[in-house]
Order: C-alpha cells, then sequence, then structure tokens
C-alpha cells in the first residue's frame, strides 16, 4: 500500500440509521434503568432504614405516650380515630389537643411551643415512623376487625372454619406476653395495633419494631389464612 493511499470508509445511511437506533435503544435503557433503581430505593429503603428499624426521629414536638396512655389510661383509638373505620389511622389535630391542653399543661415548653404553632395557624409536621410503600395499600380498619373480639389462643389453626375465633400464640404474645396456648382473650381494638407496632404506650419516642416489608406481611397473611395474591394489597 502507497502511503497516503489509505482513506476510512464512510458509513453507510443504512449503518448510521443502525448506529442511531442502537444509541437511542441504549439510552433509554439507562434512563429507565436508573429510573427503576431510584423507584426501589426510595419505595423500600427509604424508611425504615437499610438492614434495621428505624430508631425513632425526633418529633417536633415531642409526645408522651407513657403519659398518656400508662398514666391517663387513653388508648390508641382516642386520639387515632380513623383506625376502626378505614384504611390510614390517621394523626389527631392539634384541635383534638387542646381540648385538654388549652388549660392543661401551662408553663410546659411542649405544650406551649404546640399552642403558639396552632395560634399561629402552622401546621405540626410530624415525622412519619411507620411506612409500607407508595403502591401499597393497607386498610387497617380489616386488620383490626380480624384480631379484635373473643378469641382462643391457639399454637396452630386448628379448623379452618374456626379462625375467626382464634387468635395465633406469635400474635397473641404481642398483645399480651403473657397468654399462653388454650386461654381465652377478649381483644380490645386498641390492643390489635401492638400486633405490628409493638408496645407504643410504653415508647418514650416511638420507633418501628417490625420489618413492614412485603415478606413480613405475605408471612403474616400465610400464617394467619390470609388472602396472598398481589391484588390484596397493590391496587
Amino acid at each position: 500500500m502507497i502511503p497516503g493511499d489509505f482513506q476510512v470508509k464512510k458509513p453507510t445511511s443504512k449503518q448510521l440509521a443502525i448506529f442511531g437506533t442502537l444509541g437511542v435503544v441504549g439510552l433509554g435503557s439507562f434512563v429507565a434503568i436508573a429510573l427503576g433503581l431510584t423507584w426501589i430505593v426510595s419505595a423500600w429503603l427509604g424508611m425504615p432504614v437499610i438492614f434495621a428499624h428505624d430508631q425513632g426521629p425526633t418529633q417536633p414536638i415531642a409526645f408522651p405516650h407513657p403519659t398518656h396512655v400508662q398514666d391517663l389510661g387513653l388508648d390508641c383509638t382516642f386520639c387515632h380515630r380513623n383506625v376502626t373505620e378505614g384504611a390510614a389511622a390517621t394523626i389527631p389535630s392539634a384541635g383534638l389537643c387542646l381540648t385538654c391542653h388549652q388549660v392543661v399543661g401551662d408553663g410546659l415548653e411542649q405544650i406551649e411551643n404546640m399552642r403558639e404553632q396552632v395560634a399561629d395557624d402552622r401546621p405540626i409536621d410530624w415525622v412519619r415512623v411507620h411506612r409500607v410503600p407508595d403502591h401499597v395499600h393497607f386498610v387497617h380498619e380489616a386488620h383490626i376487625r380480624r384480631f379484635s373480639g373473643v378469641k382462643t389462643v391457639v399454637e396452630e389453626w386448628t379448623d379452618p372454619n374456626e379462625q375467626a375465633g382464634e387468635i395465633r400464640l406469635g400474635e397473641a404474645l404481642r398483645i399480651d406476653p403473657s397468654v399462653s396456648v388454650g386461654q381465652t382473650m377478649e381483644i380490645a381494638e386498641a390492643q390489635v395495633c401492638s400486633v405490628c407496632h409493638g408496645d407504643v404506650g410504653s415508647m418514650a419516642t416511638v420507633e418501628q419494631v417490625r420489618p413492614l416489608k412485603m415478606g413480613d406481611c405475605v408471612d403474616c397473611h400465610r400464617d394467619n389464612g390470609a388472602p396472598t395474591d398481589c391484588t390484596t394489597c397493590h391496587y
């Protein structure tokens, strides 16, 4: 070959079209994968923290559950009033708090802080503790209804037709650590909350005690004879 005779062959229009298509497809695939990973991370690993349960965030107003539950005898449904009727448990409005604290708690920093926010018409930005992914539809009322009432404690289900009157030992112990197989429990609606949320009434700072991941939910549904098909929670 004589020096200077070599020439780079120009790509044909067909080759340029193929390269362009591959580039667009590759870029689209990269963007789709990036968006998918972002969605997974935000939905599943955003909260609780990776490989562990949330240790309990600092709230804008320190609400002492032990004071209200143990000392005053209030139960979960006194404040979280929608839990027995709808999907969400809901956070009580500051107006409900002021039913008592309009006159109770003078001089206490947290009470005064709440009163100031209400007077200034500022919302209280509570930090969510228990969270399931946005694509999961969790109905509190159905779970409260399933576990409340008069129940006989069983190790495992004895008869599928009798499940409405029974509760497995694992769930019963979350409600009352002293129960044993064969005992009869009269479970109030507010007591059911501890099956998933733990003994919140004794927590100075509310923290998550169960992973609340899909495996946890599926295992509980399977163990308790509840449906496990996708449309039960994803709809």
